[in-house]
């Protein structure tokens, strides 16, 4: 989706063009600086309307990269629970290495 500042932007900024050359056709040095003025402020816009784009393209990918990493960890942690109700001593074992090893990293503090 392309922002609306970028169309705008456009607009403004070849209306400035065009005025600014007819302003120099007339001979009028008043139509031709106003001309110049709307096409740099068209083509800020422009800009303006191309960062939004590239943030907002930014926030997608982000935003797609977060949900693939929630979905894996959804995905290893209904595996790992699988894996618990299969071996449940095991289970038990790790829990309680993970206990202890907790215990000794406080106790050292």
């Amino acid at each position: 989706m392309v922002d609306t500042d970028r169309i705008a932007g456009s607009a403004r900024a070849f209306g400035g063009q065009v005025q600014g050359v007819a302003g120099g056709l007339a001979g009028s040095d008043r139509d031709a600086a106003e001309g110049r003025l709307r096409e740099a402020q068209g083509n800020a816009e422009n800009l303006y309307g191309q960062a939004k784009d590239a943030v907002r393209h930014a926030a997608d990918e982000v935003s797609d990269h977060a949900a693939d990493a929630y979905d894996r960890g959804r995905r290893y942690a209904w595996e790992g629970h699988q894996k618990s109700t299969e071996w449940p001593h095991a289970s038990l074992i790790v829990a309680g290495l993970v206990g202890f090893g907790l215990g000794l990293l406080v106790s050292k503090l």
